[in-house]
């Protein structure tokens, strides 16, 4: 186990543009005028149970199945690859609807942990130590229960143009993670010209 600040930064980063709380707010906005209210709290335990469920008993999981976690971190650089896509281009790959509604569904699963941020968690395994994703997963999580407490301020405070940007900007970032996540399980080298 060691700490190592540039893992840590790496993995906050990933996992802050794939679970993309704030291009969620106005999803979150609409589940809560249907519903009537949003629990932060219990949205975001439920949320952190599944990805520390995932975190620690993925690859036993996978082992289970004949699957490495290298070629699942392949399969997941995909599916990052895809919802990149999805956030830049303004297209939908990706059904988000899901029968019931409030905190727990869709808004804890799987809005903020869907497969593709439970995908994520699996392939950045595959890259960094457990405590530096750990330490990145409970900051996105203060984060997530910052945002589902203060959605309407927050899309007041950006209004639909700075939500666009964001949206667009970490769109991007997924994309460039895809590939490298592609590229450091595949073995593939590319030339520096």
């Amino acid at each position: 186990m060691h700490f190592d600040f540039l893992e840590i930064v790496a993995s906050f980063m990933v996992l802050f543009a794939i679970i993309d709380i704030p291009g969620s707010i106005p999803i979150i906005l609409d589940i809560k005028a249907k519903t009537g209210t949003v629990h932060a709290w219990k949205a975001t335990l439920v949320s952190l149970a599944i990805f520390l469920s995932f975190l620690i008993f993925g690859a036993p999981l996978l082992g289970i199945f004949g699957i490495d976690v290298g070629s699942f971190a392949i399969a997941g650089a995909f599916i990052i690859f895809l919802i990149g896509m999805e956030m830049v281009l303004g297209a939908e790959f990706f059904k988000h609807d899901s029968p019931g509604g409030g905190t727990i569904v869709p808004i804890a699963f799987p809005l903020i942990a869907g497969a593709g941020s439970i995908t994520t968690i699996l392939s950045l395994r595959a890259e960094y130590e457990i405590i530096n994703i750990l330490i990145a997963l409970l900051l996105n999580m203060v984060i997530v229960y910052t945002v589902l407490k203060l959605t309407t301020k927050i899309e007041r405070f950006l209004g639909p143009t700075g939500m666009h940007i964001l949206k667009k900007f970490f769109g991007i970032i997924l994309i460039a993670i895809a590939v490298r996540l592609f590229l450091n399980n595949t073995g593939i080298v590319l030339p520096n010209d």
